[in-house]
């Protein structure tokens, strides 16, 4: 990878990069210490990287930093909403933000990539499969539940599982 594609690279996904491990985090700061980390991890192995696959390497990359972050800052100080700048839309209905937020939070760390990865960042099976080191069908598994959980939670006019 040159220093030009790395560059590119960094102007087409650090939003992406970004959205993904707040969404999965909910803190700004610690956020951006991981994607600043994770680029850091891939300018420092550009060498062998192959620009193709560079979006891949550096979610993989970011993934991976947040889990272990995760591991070991097992209480994490959660932020009631998402920053304005974190690029969401305007919710469809009021309130739907903050049930989304809620929503997620029932998921553990790995339900919630998964969701984050397929439905919101729109990577295939195969794909979330190699940055979270599952294979294909553990992934929709995984994800299934996932979505289990979420519909019960929405579905439920209370919110309590």
């Amino acid at each position: 990878m040159t220093e030009r594609e790395y560059n590119a690279c960094v102007d087409a996904h650090a939003d992406g990069v970004y959205r993904f491990i707040l969404k999965s985090l909910r803190h700004a700061e610690d956020s951006r210490d991981i994607v600043q980390s994770a680029f850091e991890k891939m300018w420092k192995n550009r060498n062998a990287v192959i620009n193709e696959t560079a979006k891949s390497y550096l979610f993989t990359v970011a993934y991976h930093q947040m889990i272990d972050h995760i591991r070991k800052n097992k209480k994490i100080q959660l932020k009631d909403e998402f920053a304005e700048d974190a690029g969401i839309e305007a919710p469809i209905y009021p309130g739907a933000k903050r049930d989304l937020d809620l929503a997620l939070q029932q998921l553990t760390p790995l339900q919630k990539s998964l969701v984050l990865l397929k439905d919101y960042e729109g990577y295939t099976y195969e794909e979330i499969g190699k940055i979270t080191e599952l294979n294909a069908s553990q992934v929709k598994v995984y994800l299934h539940r996932a979505r289990l959980i979420l519909r019960a939670f929405v579905g439920n006019p209370h919110n309590i599982i």
